[in-house]
Parts: structure tokens; sequence; C-alpha cells
């Protein structure tokens, strides 16, 4: 199992510092990314978002795709433009792009961020296994929007980390995956949950899932884990922040906090 941590990575000499009046994070999302909404709702009124994004292609969202987005020239030149307001963490909003290169190809995306200055970073998909460790998971079923092939270099990416997927199901989308429904969401979880699957993990940051975290864990009765949640989740526990919102991940974050 790798041992390198899977947030909150530090640069001892950093060159950027979060304003302690005005503590912010830096976003770096695919040229796709429909939901900044989604992530303002999860951020404390006092703390700023600035996103930016990844060089637009045309390609469908397929393993290569998932390889393009994560280009470290690219991730470099992002990266370098958030730093300018003095965010405190920058994260890589991309859950298929910090997956699809394995546990190893997401610590190498974690360095470069750190390499153009950025103070501490984290990624959707390390965050995932942050949250997973936190909670004590170890099997996972797994909704995704992506083709099965996507589908397994998540599946593969878990298993480094010693998570087995008890069940998957992708809606296997090419393109436009913001415009899936609420419903549509919450019908493929109700799907792939299965008894032996500790919690469910809702893939894909451009997957609309704020809303139905705690109606699906009061209805499948165990964690209901998302991207998005996920990706803000570990970028403001960077900063020292607590995530709003609820759902079983942030439930154990505020018990820890008050422990």
């Amino acid at each position: 199992m790798p041992t390198e941590p899977s947030v909150g990575l530090t640069a001892p000499s950093a060159g950027c510092a979060s304003s302690d009046d005005q503590p912010g994070i830096g976003v770096v999302a695919p040229f796709d990314f429909a939901l900044d909404r989604e992530l303002w709702r999860w951020a404390p009124d006092d703390v700023s978002l600035y996103l930016t994004r990844l060089p637009f292609f045309t390609t469908p969202v397929t393993v290569e795709m998932a390889v393009a987005i994560g280009d470290r020239r690219a991730l470099r030149r992002a990266t370098r433009d958030v730093l300018t307001p003095r965010p405190g963490v920058v994260t890589f909003a991309c859950t298929s792009g910090s997956f699809v290169g394995g546990a190893t190809g997401e610590f190498v995306l974690r360095r470069t961020m750190l390499e153009a200055g950025a103070p501490t970073v984290s990624t959707t998909s390390g965050a995932l296994v942050e949250a997973l460790q936190l909670l004590g998971i170890r099997r996972l079923a797994v909704a995704t929007p992506y083709i099965d092939a996507v589908t397994d270099r998540l599946t593969s990416f878990l298993g480094e980390h010693e998570v087995e997927t008890v069940a998957r199901q992708g809606l296997g989308l090419l393109g436009n995956i913001w415009r899936v429904s609420y419903d549509e969401v919450v019908q493929i979880v109700r799907a792939v949950d299965r008894p032996d699957a500790e919690a469910l993990f809702i893939s894909c940051t451009n997957l609309p899932t704020y809303d139905v975290i705690e109606p699906l864990e009061q209805a499948l009765g165990k964690p209901v884990i998302t991207a998005n949640q996920v990706t803000m989740w570990a970028a403001l526990r960077a900063i020292g922040r607590a995530a709003v919102g609820g759902g079983a991940l942030l439930a154990e974050q505020r018990r820890l906090s008050v422990a």
C-alpha cells in the first residue's frame, strides 16, 4: 500500500500562504466543469474559492481524456494561475483525472502542484482515500457516470489502497455529465447498493450530489460519499476549516473536532 499521504502534502518553503482574514482555496477544475455552485455550497461564508479551468479539448469522457486532464504541464500552469490571491491550499477537483494513473499518478499530481508553488495540495481521489480511512471503510459500492474502462481505473486505484469494490455501476456517458439529474443519481446509487458494501461512493465532480447525500444515507443506512463532498472536505480540512453540509463524513469530522 502506498505510504505517501493522500492529502495535505505541504512544501516546507512554499512561497504562498493564505491570508488570515480571508482564507481561500485554489481549485483547478477540468475545462467542462459546470458545478461551481455546488463547490461553493460546501464552503463557509468567509472562505473564498479561486477557480481556474484546464485547457479545452474535444475528446469524449474516456480513459484518454482522463489522462489528458491530468497533464502535468497544464496542471502546473493552472496551479500558478490561482496563486495570486494567496490560497491556503490548491486542490485538483477531478476524480478520473486523479485516479487514472493509479496511486503513483495521484502522488505525482500533488507533487506537481507543490512544485508550482502551492503551499498545500489535495486531489479528489486522494481525498476519497483519506475519507475512507477516516470512516474505516474497506468495502465500497461505486456509482459512476463513466464508461466501463474508466470505472475499471477507479476500482484499480481503490484496490491499491486496500479498498475492495464489492459492486459498481456506470451510466456509460461520454459527455454532458453535469446534465444528469438528482433522480438519476439516486436511481444508480440504489441500484448499486449491496448488503456487504460498508458505504457508497458517487464518482465525478461534474455529477450533482449535494442535496441527495443525507436522504440516501437515511434510506440505505450507510455512509454516502461523493466526489465534490470529499474534494471540499479535504481542502477545507487542509486550512483548518470544516465543510458546510450533511452526511456521515462531515458528522465524523464534527465529532472528532470536539472530542
